[in-house]
């Protein structure tokens, strides 16, 4: 690819992912009453099942993320992608056409064994990005991110009017929309000659994860990955449940309040992220956002009024500094013709944060949300994961200083685009 078209597949992936998001966002508003109602159980009962859930589509994909990443690096991105958006247009569907709990896990199940639209975007990222644009590319999933959940909950809280089900054919349509969007205009990043072979022993996802010990300094920033999205999932997994629980939000209120985390989500990927990156380098980068992740969780976690989540939305979404720069370090460890792989084991660590973090947190909010507590802490899940940010914080640390002291040709990758 020449650098002309570079700059025009950012623009295709950053709306094919937008749009994917969108489906994803206008659905959590709904599914807390919609698990409610199929049990015929409270909303903080329906926590729980709510993360079975989540868990059992991280569990698949955990099993097929790393199938899918090295797929891409011998077929390309392109074809993968559209894969996996159409399995999203039919999980939707098995969703809106639910009658009992145990079809919702047919829908996950399905959308886990082709839902790799992120991992083969960061791979097509990885592919047309060089060292002094990585980070503001990655930056792009994360405002694509915050900017589908803009959309996607404000209009899934406004369907609803139209039957609880409403959301999710909604959903459906952006899915399928969004696949021929890509068949139609989104080239391949992947040329030929880098590609390779498939290979069973790495597309099985503990070999997958193995791929991370090849580089014991990957495999020690991976740690902090994980911990980071294991304590995110207090935020992910939960917020629907513990808002409707603890303040009594309709599903207008919740798909307003994650409006406003997309917006502040779009703002620091896709604009402070090109800024404070430039100006203080990765590895500051990571040490300033895992901080501010710790504090806005803590703040969450004793919360007693509505306008608080409000206001403390604003260090916790500030905290998505660290993300980009973090990838940004680790991707720059390895080759291009690696970049599908080394995504597939990232997913498939992403992956396990949701089969863990999910029955951690929303199971740790039903119980001391129930009679059985000894005392009712609803906030328990977010002080949980401001205690991975910490954790995640001093290993960072620990790792990149000793990378610097002992390795300083790896600077320029620590220090990324720094002016």
């Amino acid at each position: 690819m020449s650098k002309e078209p570079r700059k025009g597949s950012i623009g295709f992936i950053f709306i094919t992912l937008l749009i994917d998001v969108m489906g994803w966002g206008l659905i959590i508003p709904v599914m807390p009453r919609l698990i409610a109602e199929l049990k015929g159980i409270s909303v903080n009962e329906a926590s729980s099942y709510g993360a079975l859930l989540l868990s059992v589509f991280a569990i698949v994909q955990f099993l097929f993320a790393p199938v899918v990443g090295n797929l891409s690096d011998k077929f390309g991105r392109r074809p993968i992608l559209l894969l996996s958006l159409l399995g999203f247009g039919i999980d939707y569907i098995i969703l809106a056409l639910a009658p009992t709990y145990g079809w919702l896990f047919i829908g996950r199940m399905i959308a886990g064994m082709t839902g790799a639209s992120f991992t083969t975007a960061s791979a097509y990222i990885a592919d047309i990005s060089t060292s002094e644009t990585r980070a503001k590319n990655f930056g792009m999933i994360g405002a694509a991110f915050g900017l589908g959940f803009v959309l996607g909950p404000a209009l899934g809280g406004l369907l609803v009017h139209w039957g609880i089900r409403a959301p999710f054919w909604a959903a459906a349509v952006l899915c399928l929309i969004n696949c021929l969007y890509g068949y139609f205009i989104l080239p391949e990043s992947l040329a030929s000659e880098q590609r390779r072979n498939f290979d069973w022993k790495r597309a099985n996802p503990f070999g997958s994860l193995r791929f991370l010990t090849k580089h014991p300094e990957i495999g020690e920033l991976a740690i902090c990955f994980f911990l980071i999205y294991l304590g995110a999932q207090a935020v992910q997994g939960n917020w629907t449940f513990f808002t409707i629980y603890r303040f009594h939000w309709s599903e207008a209120m919740v798909g307003i309040s994650l409006a406003v985390v997309g917006v502040l989500v779009g703002a620091v990927q896709g604009g402070l992220t090109r800024v404070v990156n430039p100006k203080i380098g990765d590895e500051r980068s990571v040490y300033l956002g895992l901080g501010l992740y710790a504090i806005g969780l803590t703040l969450f976690g004793f919360a007693s009024q509505s306008w608080m989540m409000f206001v403390f939305l604003i260090p916790y979404c500030l905290g998505g500094v660290c993300g980009p720069s973090l990838q940004s370090i680790i991707a720059g460890h390895v080759k291009a013709g690696q970049q599908g792989e080394l995504q597939g084991a990232m997913t498939s660590l992403m992956s396990l944060t949701t089969i863990i973090g999910p029955l951690m947190m929303n199971n740790s909010f039903a119980y001391f949300t129930s009679s059985k507590a000894p005392f009712q802490l609803p906030g328990v899940h977010f002080l949980i994961g401001a205690l991975c940010m910490i954790i995640s914080l001093y290993l960072c640390y620990r790792v990149l200083s000793r990378e610097r002291r002992e390795k300083p040709e790896l600077a320029a990758v620590l220090d990324g685009a720094q002016d």
